[in-house]
């Protein structure tokens, strides 16, 4: 229940709201501050099929309370500022047992070592969530990583990622060591750069680029960013070319001993994955 299923639950319910709320005259934009997301997250949402959770009553439960909810905070309003939120998870056991935790959200900023240490888990968390059977046949054969920081990062050493890179074992994703602060150079600056330009991109991961006859494919490019309403940008041998406004995914084609790459933008890792498994769905179905 705390995995795939718990996922999926939450998954409909976002998908659930932001339809409803879209029903009831709210913009994308209002509906991802709402919903604490992005707009181009937003859109995906209505736009996909509903994701099915394998059980009927599940189902009716889950649209059930996104229809609640969103008939709620129509009542606020799209100005209303949200202060606090608990969450409660409840377990029973056939022996009569439960397990309850009740957990207030504050909205509190963290001091900077506990904000750091915040981040470096929700970094863990969202790798755990990758794809074994979708991200395989685009590991780059340099290795795979993830890199996230805070929004005033300015520095290398201000960027979280993994010490080395993920690798493919015994077809296995392996994290040789935990995510660390300053541990992956190039992906920092790659973060860097496109934070300068889309303010609000704080999470990036690289995968191999799809290839025709030995060639990046260019035309399956073009056609993920069309579909998924990505912003392209480029990069030659690490460096991002000049570029306006919005920016998601940067191709560098590679060059003579430098290896071609596909980077992922996401305000945040968990968002960050899930662009990367959409990505990798539409180049499967190009």
């Amino acid at each position: 229940m705390l995995g795939q299923v718990g996922s999926r639950w939450m998954d409909r319910l976002h998908q659930q709201l932001a339809k409803e709320l879209k029903v009831n005259g709210w913009s994308q934009m209002d509906i991802a501050k709402a919903l604490g997301t992005t707009q181009s997250t937003v859109s995906r949402q209505i736009m996909k099929p509903v994701t099915e959770l394998g059980a009927s009553a599940d189902e009716t439960t889950i649209d059930g309370w996104a229809r609640e909810l969103a008939q709620s905070l129509n009542q606020f309003g799209t100005a209303a500022n949200i202060v606090r939120q608990r969450l409660i998870f409840e377990f029973q056991f056939g022996s009569n047992q439960a397990l309850r935790y009740d957990k207030t959200l504050t909205g509190l900023d963290l001091d900077n070592d506990q904000s750091s240490r915040a981040l470096l888990r929700r970094l863990d968390w969202a790798t755990s969530r990758l794809d074994l059977r979708r991200i395989k046949d685009y590991m780059p054969a340099v290795g795979m990583n993830i890199a996230t920081c805070m929004p005033d990062a300015s520095s290398t050493e201000e960027v979280a990622a993994y010490p080395g890179r993920m690798t493919l074992v015994d077809h296995v994703l392996r994290r040789h060591e935990t995510p660390e602060f300053g541990a992956s150079n190039h992906l920092a600056k790659i973060l860097l750069q496109a934070k300068s330009i889309d303010g609000e991109k704080v999470a990036v991961l690289n995968l191999k680029p799809p290839t025709l006859d030995g060639m990046v494919d260019q035309g399956d490019i073009n056609y993920i960013s069309d579909e998924l309403d990505y912003k392209l940008g480029y990069a030659s041998k690490g460096e991002l070319q000049p570029h306006e406004g919005r920016l998601d995914i940067i191709l560098d084609e590679g060059a003579f001993g430098w290896e071609p790459s596909l980077y992922i933008l996401g305000p945040n890792p968990m968002d960050l994955v899930d662009r990367a498994h959409a990505i990798i769905d539409a180049m499967n179905t190009e």
